[in-house]
């Protein structure tokens, strides 16, 4: 089969994925289409289509398809057949400069509600292979000073400390913090332990003077509002033992 054959431009030119782009808006095209473009060409026996899906393909059975492309190194990209150093390059640059376009909308960000929170968190979050608390930090219009990750644990737990959770927001002077933490599993359902963090970060959190307003639990694609779930926790009294 010759070269020419496993070409993009061998494909009707309104099915080639920068035309669709193009014609469509990113948002229409396929993880495969999308990385299609970023590889730009193939190989004498794979378009940059199949080596995109092959890339993908390779992701799925290491767990998760974009997960992989997010948390593999450079040169676990390079050793998928097709690719090399130089693609390998070009996805992580995208990669990273999503992230950074991430981190950039969530200081311009104002926190409503618990959505609004998991919808700047769910992104960077919902494929972590372990659980990580993070905190976003807010003034007292609700507008986002900072987020910070604060413990980072194993497969089914993270040790959290307040005063770890509590030290960014009294670095940046905040008026209230949302703390958040995924589940590697996918379920967004708290445990018993989710609800005694969540007790003790209250309490912590009146006697500094921060309000914590919620605890939201990132899973793949959904997630718990403790605030909304459990509403008596922050009806409690405060325990004037808690620490910090």
């Amino acid at each position: 089969m010759g070269a020419d054959s496993h070409s993009l431009k061998a494909l009707p030119a309104a099915d080639r994925p920068c035309e669709r782009l193009w014609r469509l808006g990113p948002e229409a095209l396929s993880d495969a289409e999308l990385l299609a473009i970023l590889l730009h060409t193939g190989t004498p026996s794979a378009s940059a289509l199949d080596l995109a899906q092959r890339l993908l393909r390779h992701g799925e059975a290491s767990g998760g398809a974009v997960r992989f492309l997010q948390v593999a190194r450079p040169a676990d990209l390079a050793e998928v057949s097709g690719i090399g150093s130089t693609k390998a390059a070009r996805i992580k640059a995208a990669v990273e400069l999503g992230r950074r376009a991430a981190a950039a909308e969530v200081r311009r960000s104002r926190i409503r509600c618990a959505a609004d929170a998991a919808g700047l968190l769910m992104g960077s979050m919902r494929h972590l292979e372990q659980e990580e608390v993070r905190v976003l930090c807010l003034d007292t219009r609700l507008g986002v000073l900072g987020l910070e990750g604060v413990a980072l644990g194993g497969l089914n737990a993270a040790r959290v400390e307040p005063r770890e959770v509590f030290r960014p927001a009294v670095r940046c002077s905040a008026a209230a913090v949302i703390v958040a933490h995924n589940h590697p599993s996918g379920d967004p359902a708290p445990s018993q332990s989710d609800r005694q963090l969540t007790r003790r970060l209250l309490d912590a959190g009146r006697l500094l003077g921060i309000d914590l307003l919620d605890h939201v639990i990132i899973g793949d694609g959904t997630y718990h509002s403790l605030r909304d779930s459990a509403p008596q926790l922050w009806q409690l009294p405060r325990n004037r033992s808690a620490r910090i």
